[in-house]
């Protein structure tokens, strides 16, 4: 399973990608915002999309819309992973199809069981 992660913070990319690699999962491919998560999904063959929300040129909200609107991408399961914990920045994630939501900071097991959780949900649709 190859994993595109995209954060503006090389640290918070770090984080997520050694949280990945725990798990077992190795695949991995970075982007620092939106744009270049969109070229990136583009040139490489992508499976999961985990996306901070606030960061320059295009927000992680805007990538997810953009990711959804696209028919070849529209598929792929997405987790936001941001500071925003406000009841209707959630509600506005899901509006936008997210698949799942994490609140930083967070621990790998979190984020192990948000991962979890849509994994088994695609498999069971």
């Amino acid at each position: 399973m190859i994993f595109l992660v995209v954060d503006d913070s090389p640290t918070m990319r770090r984080i997520v990608i050694n949280a990945l690699k725990t798990f077992g999962y190795n695949d991995v491919i970075e982007a620092g915002d939106g744009q270049e998560a969109l070229e990136k999904l583009r040139q490489n063959k992508v499976d999961f999309v985990i996306t901070d929300w606030n960061m320059p040129n295009m927000s992680g909200l805007d990538l997810t819309k953009a990711i959804r609107s696209d028919a070849q991408l529209a598929h792929l399961p997405i987790l936001m992973v941001t500071t925003r914990g406000l009841k209707q920045d959630i509600i506005e994630a899901l509006k936008a199809r997210v698949n799942n939501y994490v609140v930083k900071p967070f621990t790998p097991q979190v984020l192990k069981e948000k991962l979890d959780a849509v994994l088994k949900t695609i498999q069971n649709s």
